[in-house]
């Protein structure tokens, strides 16, 4: 570093104790990098760096070494120089070499701890994996990706302006309600910080397999799973990423998990319009359409415009609008209650000349059947919120039977 140069030095900067994988290199600008990264479960616990280079450098390792740590390191492997300038905005054009350095740095230490722990035989076929991508171009390497999921005959994103609709629950029971007409159905979760499919369907705690190189998806009532909640070690583990890594995250779940063929496949994204919508979106060759899922009150509603606008950006067909939790039946009397305003789902639809796919009324006996694992379109399947879930899916499948859209 110049004697002129006041850094401030971060917190990753330094040697790190019980280090399992280490690497150095001096880039064609002579600067050099040093990377330690503490590995467990395949996933990267720590990551540290020293560089004698400039102000940049250290912004670059800081910043490859924030993409990494918490990261499955098949995923860190796989980072580019632009996934760690995406984090620094600021850095001057001459100098962006070193996030090429910084990347390669880590990925040499990723490197050195897999031959110091990796059996031979897994080596080999990651360094295959690897190499291949590295000689892909990235447009090529995303056409790869989603090589796969033309086994799946319809692709369906549930989608919602806003948190707090049930929109988790919507997709869930839009599957189970698929699975129910004989149709080969899954439903991947892509919500990185908060999966909700395993508690719906009372599998905390149950991790996916791993087969042959992919990732086998978890049966549960009769339809396939895969969340990141299903690749964690604890179930109250957080996931701490930032958006580069998110996308890379996703991309991994379409192309290594063994979906096998499929009749649909429902892709649960988190709320609004930001990163994981985007890439799903982007990832997925083709989808069908989008289920836009609010509740009855202005404010859900004004949300859903905007995922309306988000659709059409996109040139995603949207199936239709959803309201759920669209009033509330006395189980004594049978008086409705409109707890959350009314017919906001309805008005929103006819604005924007969208399929009404119906109410769903709020039902406590859908809680506590996904808390006990159950089916509740199976075991209340004459339910005003059953037979709601029911004609939904009708009008879904006639939309794509007959393509009109």
């Amino acid at each position: 570093m110049s004697a002129n140069e006041k850094i401030t030095l971060p917190g990753v900067f330094g040697p790190l104790k019980g280090a399992n994988g280490n690497a150095r290199i001096t880039g064609p600008c002579g600067d050099t990098m040093e990377f330690w990264v503490k590995i467990e479960d395949k996933r990267i616990v720590r990551c540290t760096f020293t560089t004698d280079g400039c102000a940049s450098s250290v912004a670059c390792g800081t910043a490859a070494c924030t993409l990494a740590a918490g990261a499955p390191e098949s995923v860190a492997f796989e980072l580019h120089p632009e996934d760690v300038l995406a984090l620094l905005p600021q850095c001057p054009e001459e100098e962006k070499h070193c996030a090429l350095l910084a990347v390669n740095t880590l990925k040499a230490a990723i490197s050195d701890y897999r031959k110091k722990h990796c059996p031979p035989e897994a080596c080999a076929a990651c360094t295959s994996k690897c190499d291949s991508r590295k000689e892909a171009p990235r447009s090529a390497q995303t056409e790869a990706d989603t090589e796969r999921l033309p086994w799946v005959e319809h692709k369906i994103v549930v989608l919602s302006g806003k948190g707090g609709v049930g929109k988790s629950t919507v997709a869930a029971h839009l599957a189970l309600a698929l699975a129910a007409r004989g149709f080969k159905t899954g439903l991947l979760d892509v919500d990185i910080h908060g999966p909700s499919v395993p508690t719906l369907f009372n599998l905390t705690g149950v991790q996916a397999k791993q087969f042959n190189g992919m990732i086998e998806p978890v049966t549960g009532c009769g339809i396939e799973l895969m969340s990141t909640g299903f690749l964690l070690e604890h179930p109250d583990q957080a996931v701490i990423m930032r958006g580069p890594l998110k996308m890379k995250v996703i991309e991994q779940m379409l192309q290594d998990v063994d979906w096998g063929v499929l009749d649909y496949l429902i892709v649960d994204c988190p709320p609004g319009t930001g990163d994981e919508p985007l890439s799903v979106c982007q990832l997925i060759s083709n989808p069908d359409g989008a289920v836009i899922v609010t509740t009855p009150q202005e404010l859900a509603a004004a949300d859903v415009r905007k995922s309306v606008q988000f659709c059409r950006k996109l040139n995603l067909p949207i199936l239709g609008i959803l309201e759920n939790m669209s009033g509330y039946a006395c189980p004594k009397c049978g008086e409705v209650t409109h707890l959350f305003g009314k017919n906001g789902g309805m008005k929103t639809a006819a604005k924007y000349n969208l399929a009404f796919l119906g109410r769903i009324p709020i039902d406590p006996t859908i809680g506590i059947c996904g808390d006990a694992g159950q089916n509740f379109l199976e075991r209340h399947n004459d339910s005003p919120a059953a037979q709601a879930f029911e004609k939904a899916v009708e009008q879904i499948h006639s939309a794509l039977k007959q393509g009109e859209l």
